[in-house]
């Protein structure tokens, strides 16, 4: 059975320093929900603090109504996967999987009948028998994932699981869990810093930085709508413009280095001309045209699907552009003008770092 979370005001310090000033959260339950940020955000302190490894300092932890504050680890039902897996080496993978169903006293013939449920469902019944020794890192990943759901957890805590595997096998166990958190629907917290599984696996994504969540949303939103500009460069590749807003024809418009102008229809009307603004453009969202920001092509890397480009602007700046391999293949020296495509860019005050653009 799956449980909502629910975070309010939690606080944690390690000695004078504070890792987590004050965060809310709400989880759904069966909800796959995602930590997003960079190594020493806090976000493996939340999730820790979750499972009852990490003190809590302030706030209140809930799953559903009952309050976890105080509970012990091994009472809250809660599986876990580790960064490095965990699996223990000298028992078989049969036994790795069976082992928190043993804690639990599980009889005969439960105990067999769910191990044998669950590494069917994970696809790897042929390594029952194995020793951890000769498996490969996906085999000993798929063991500690089985070995968390076999329990039937409340909650499934994730904490950076595929980061030690080859990009190969990350899609694969990428897929493998998505397939099987939806099979099962345990509410999931999974960690990451890599951006891509956090888009492809979530059903929400919260974003976090020194402690403090940035924005929550699903992965559609958070990438084409960012709230702030840390979450618009952090998430996916991004260019970064100067720009001013000015007055034209009646619209609001940005004003570039180069006095080249640009409508934008989605910025808030009530956005006062002369503000100066920070423009995010994703490499895919730029087009080289007839007009536009003037550049030359200084690196062209070929990615098979797509073609990256280097472009040098005549302020010094450095901008990247990716296109697909259909377009026309631009070379090294080539002067060229750079187009974005207006109703996919996003502006942000130079300020507040805060978006400018009309919510959806």
């Amino acid at each position: 059975m799956s449980v909502s979370i629910d975070i309010q005001h939690a606080v944690k310090r390690f000695g004078d320093k504070t890792i987590i000033p004050d965060l809310s959260l709400h989880i759904e339950e069966g909800e796959f929900f995602t930590l997003l940020g960079s190594s020493g955000c806090g976000k493996t302190t939340l999730l820790r603090m979750i499972a009852g490894f990490n003190s809590i300092e302030g706030g209140e932890f809930y799953f559903n109504e009952k309050r976890i504050n105080d509970l012990q680890p091994y009472k809250r039902n809660i599986g876990m996967v580790f960064q490095n897996y965990a699996v223990f080496p000298h028992m078989s993978a049969g036994k790795n999987v069976g082992y928190g169903l043993k804690q639990r006293q599980v009889k005969e013939p439960e105990f067999s009948r769910r191990v044998d449920e669950i590494l069917n469902v994970m696809q790897i019944q042929e390594l029952k028998d194995r020793m951890p020794a000769n498996m490969s890192g996906g085999q000993q990943q798929r063991i500690a994932l089985a070995r968390a759901i076999v329990i039937q957890p409340d909650v499934l805590l994730m904490d950076e699981p595929l980061s030690n595997l080859d990009a190969k096998l990350r899609v694969e166990m990428r897929l493998a869990i998505k397939r099987i958190q939806n099979q099962f629907k345990i509410t999931t917290l999974y960690v990451t810093h890599d951006q891509e599984e956090a888009l492809s696996m979530s059903d929400r994504i919260a974003v976090m930085n020194h402690g403090v969540i940035q924005q929550i949303g699903k992965p559609m939103t958070i990438y084409s709508h960012p709230r702030n500009l840390f979450v618009a460069t952090f998430i996916g590749q991004s260019n970064l413009f100067d720009a001013e807003v000015v007055e034209c024809e009646g619209k609001k418009a940005l004003k570039f280095f180069d006095g080249s102008l640009q409508v934008m229809p989605r910025l808030q009307s009530s956005v006062p001309v002369g503000t100066p603004v920070k423009v995010v453009i994703r490499p895919n969202e730029i087009d080289f045209a007839d007009q536009g920001i003037v550049g030359m092509i200084v690196e062209t890397i070929y990615l098979g699907a797509e073609i990256r480009y280097t472009v040098n602007l005549e302020n010094g700046q450095t901008v990247e552009v990716s296109h697909d391999i259909k377009r026309r293949f631009a070379q090294n020296g080539e002067v060229v003008h750079l187009a974005f495509d207006h109703t996919r860019a996003n502006a942000f005050d130079a300020q507040t770092e805060l978006s400018l653009m009309e919510e959806k």
